[in-house]
């Protein structure tokens, strides 16, 4: 929780806890301890143990600390896309990285290539500069065929020698089914370390492609605490992830919302299981003046979303997720919503005592007694 409240890495938050007492308190402890808590490798382990499941109890407790408020009978849902710590694939990129790691996996296992390619391969990525240029654009085609030649090469090498049983047998299998792929193929592979990311056009200006995995988050309508955070493992249509999202929140909030207010994007369903789905778009024909109102509202209400997802990426470790997997996706993206709700909470907590700080100065100026200093 404090890795996610404070948005550190593994290695920043153990020193963090070391030096700062609160996170001590926070933990559990009642002395100050000097030491380092644990290895930050640890977390990694921990999180693996606990799993999907251990973490959806996470951002349960953290709901529960809302009370029966945060139970509201209508939520808003929207989607938004959590980005992998990978770069912008391009095939050439991809086929240089699959000749250095196959030269070293090639040193693990015994196999003799005829060369390193320590040489070639920065001359031939050096050729990709030019590729705008008025005579650039042939060399670069040309040094981008030269590249995945060598790729197939020391592939087809690795093949026959790697066995079945091996940890390496995966990573060859995605690295021959990278150069095998075309461009307009689907379900494309678009990293080594991450074969399961999938690219999402999401129609921002600034951003045409991302890539990495779609998260469905459900959020109170007034309250604003996240009931629901669900990683979908597959680029579906927004409406698709509806249902698993709201299973998600009769599991963790234990109940089922009535209505579910969402943008444009989940049109095409006015029901999901007993929720209500409601979209904006031309409303009844004899719709009465209140209802027209009570539309307005709700969907004005529904904006308020934006700025959530925007504190959890900005905030909570949700603009770029480092944690390997799938599962890696479905934690983060939990924890950061569980780090959200104890943020609000701490800061109604806050208010609260603000409040009555205030309240007991008006009685004591009331009753001509000294204040507190």
């Amino acid at each position: 929780m404090l890795k996610s409240l404070r948005n550190l890495s593994d290695e920043e938050v153990v020193v963090f806890w070391s030096e700062n007492p609160y996170a001590q308190d926070f933990c559990g402890e009642r002395e100050m301890q000097w030491g380092l808590p644990c290895d930050a490798s640890e977390l990694t382990h921990f999180r693996k143990r606990i799993g999907t499941a251990g973490a959806e109890k996470i951002l349960a407790a953290t709901i529960k600390l809302h009370g029966e408020r945060a139970k509201e009978k209508e939520v808003v849902v929207d989607t938004t896309v959590q980005e992998k710590n990978i770069t912008f694939p391009t095939d050439t990129k991809l086929a240089a990285k699959i000749v250095r790691g196959g030269v070293k996996m090639a040193g693990r296992h015994g196999v003799k290539l005829r060369q390193s390619f320590e040489r070639t391969v920065p001359k031939l990525l050096a050729a990709q500069r030019g590729r705008r240029t008025k005579g650039g654009a042939a060399r670069a085609h040309k040094a981008a065929r030269r590249l995945k030649t060598i790729a197939g090469r020391v592939m087809r090498q690795l093949d026959a020698a790697v066995p079945e049983e091996s940890r390496d047998r995966r990573w060859v299998e995605t690295a021959k089914k990278i150069l095998s792929q075309k461009r307009s193929d689907s379900r494309k592979i678009y990293s080594l370390h991450e074969p399961e990311v999938y690219c999402m056009s999401k129609g921002k200006e600034h951003k045409k492609y991302e890539f990495g995995a779609k998260a469905s988050v459900v959020v109170g309508k007034n309250g604003g605490v996240i009931l629901g955070a669900y990683s979908l493992p597959e680029n579906d249509y927004d409406g698709h992830a509806l249902e698993p999202t709201l299973e998600q929140v009769e599991r963790v909030a234990g109940y089922r919302p009535a209505v579910a207010i969402g943008d444009k994007g989940f049109r095409g369903q006015s029901h999901c299981g007993q929720t209500e789905v409601v979209t904006p778009g031309r409303g009844k024909k004899n719709a009465s003046a209140y209802e027209k109102r009570k539309a307005r509202k709700r969907f004005r209400r529904r904006a308020a979303i934006e700025p959530r997802i925007g504190h959890l990426k900005s905030d909570f470790r949700l603009d770029r997720n480092f944690l390997k997997g799938q599962v890696g996706d479905a934690i983060n993206l939990l924890l950061a919503a569980a780090a959200s709700n104890l943020s609000l909470w701490m800061r109604q907590v806050l208010l609260r005592l603000v409040w009555a700080l205030r309240l007991f100065q008006k009685k004591c100026q009331g009753a001509q007694y000294p204040l507190p200093a």
